[in-house]
Order: C-alpha cells, then sequence, then structure tokens
C-alpha cells in the first residue's frame, strides 16, 4: 500500500473491534517505519504538553482559589471560551486526514489563546512560553507529516473558536484562563487517545 492508501485502511480499522484485525498482516496495517517513528515521538510529546497544562492548571487553582470546574459553569456561559473542536478524532465519525488537519488547527488556537493564561500568571511566564512553542512545534509536525505522506490538507470554516474575549474584571481574566486550560487539556485528551491507536494498530 502506499503511504495514503495506508492510513486510509487506518482510518478506516482504527475504531473497529479487535477481533476485526484477526488474521490482518501487522505490516500492511501499521504503515512504514517513518510514520509510526512520528506517532510515538508526538506521543509523547503530547504527554508533555498535557503535563505543563496540568502545571499551570494547579497554578490556577493555588493562585485563585479556582479549582473545580462545576462551580463556575455559570460564569463560563457569560465568556464564551471557545473549545477547538475535534469531532473528527472521535470513534464514530473519525477520519484520518481531518483529524490531523483537527488537532493541527486546534493547536495553533490554544497557543494563542495562552496569551490570556501569559498576562494570568506572570510568575509562571516561563512554562505558558515553552508552552506555546509546544503547541506550535508540535502543531507544524503534524503539518510536515501530512505533508509527507500526500495527506489532502482539510480547512474547517472559522465559525468555533475566533478571538478571545474580552475580560471585563479580573476576575473574569481568572475564570477565562481557568477553562481555557480546561478545554486545551480535554483538547489534548482526545488528541492523545487518536494518536495512541494509531500507533497500536
Amino acid at each position: 500500500l502506499s503511504p495514503t492508501g495506508t492510513l486510509a485502511l487506518l482510518g478506516t480499522l482504527l475504531w473497529a473491534p479487535w477481533r476485526a484485525l484477526d488474521g490482518a498482516p501487522l505490516a500492511e496495517l501499521s504503515g512504514d517505519q517513518d510514520f509510526q517513528l512520528f506517532l510515538h515521538k508526538n506521543l509523547e510529546f503530547t504527554r508533555k504538553i498535557k503535563g505543563d497544562v496540568d502545571a499551570l492548571q494547579h497554578a490556577v487553582c493555588e493562585t485563585f482559589q479556582l479549582c473545580k470546574e462545576e462551580e463556575l459553569l455559570l460564569v463560563r456561559q457569560d465568556l464564551g471560551i471557545p473549545q477547538a473542536p475535534l469531532e473528527q478524532c472521535h470513534r464514530r465519525t473519525f477520519q484520518a486526514e481531518a483529524c490531523f488537519s483537527q488537532i493541527r488547527d486546534g493547536l495553533r488556537t490554544y497557543q494563542g489563546s495562552l496569551a490570556a493564561v501569559l498576562k494570568l500568571l506572570p510568575a509562571h511566564a516561563g512554562l505558558v512560553e515553552t508552552l506555546q512553542l509546544d503547541a506550535a512545534n508540535l502543531s507544524s509536525n503534524i503539518q510536515q507529516q501530512m505533508e509527507d505522506l500526500g495527506l489532502a490538507t482539510v480547512t474547517y470554516p472559522t465559525e468555533g473558536p475566533g478571538p478571545l474575549p474580552t475580560f471585563s474584571s479580573s476576575f473574569r481574566h481568572q475564570v477565562g484562563g481557568f477553562f481555557i486550560l480546561a478545554n486545551f487539556q480535554r483538547f489534548l485528551e482526545t488528541a492523545y487517545r487518536a494518536l495512541r491507536h494509531l500507533a497500536c494498530l
């Protein structure tokens, strides 16, 4: 199979029951070595980014006593903090090219959103800036791998994440930072699962 054909087959079988893989040659499903190296390398990269987001979530909790999402839902509705979409990476709708495109675009969105967290946590500026750089690098890695595999770049309408809202008070800024990090963590968990399942085939 060509790399593109292999990835299409991976996308088709990714969420199938494991018994559907019985008897299937692993070499035929696993793609070439470069693709597997890309998956494993960026699984580690995504895990590292998730850890840094978790550290910033702890900082928001300790600094502002904002720790529980359910206590802040009413404020969240007013803030309109965007959640980058990843529906193409979910079980029932998985499409490899579209999933990679959404991961790439979502990382770029959160890289920009972290500017609000940078202003909120000046004592942790180094970690926030590292996180922004890592998000940009992982997005670039995915874009490069898509080009190397000859995958079509999928572009979605910009109806989801838009400009960051203007925070009318320091408290709303704090809550906004809390939800930017919470949304980013959920995004990374979904992206990690998609990469991990591909790597396991």
